[in-house]
């Protein structure tokens, strides 16, 4: 297999595990388990690549993991689980804001205050 396809399935997993993580300590991110692992899959593959960053950090992490193989696989792993981990957190949260009640402020009176009177 070629490199690209390995680092694309190594970020896909690695997106799958940091969704799920997220979603069970927040609960209030949470998708359920197959919502978190594919919008974690997807945001671990497809932010690491369009993010030109995320993959500069992942180079950076490869050498300080002693370069090789084993590092860029930790590189990939890292990013591709923090990128997971972020995208569900967001789309957790807009699902959350999109299905929220709208507040209602309660006004009432007491009724020991307001006296009724009949007309005779």
């Amino acid at each position: 297999m070629s490199g690209v396809v390995i680092n694309l399935i190594i970020q896909l997993i690695a997106g799958a595990l940091g969704g799920n993580l997220i979603g069970s300590e927040l609960k209030n991110v949470d998708l359920g388990t197959i919502g978190n692992s594919i919008v974690g899959a997807a945001g671990g593959t497809f932010l690491t690549t369009l993010i030109p960053l995320l993959a500069r950090t992942a180079s950076i992490i490869a050498q300080a993991a002693g370069g090789g193989v084993s590092g860029a696989i930790v590189g990939q792993a890292v990013v591709g689980g923090v990128s997971g981990a972020i995208l569900t957190a967001i789309i957790g949260l807009i699902k959350n804001a999109m299905t929220a009640k709208p507040r209602v402020r309660n006004i009432s009176r007491k009724r020991g205050n307001l006296r009724t009177t009949r007309a005779s």
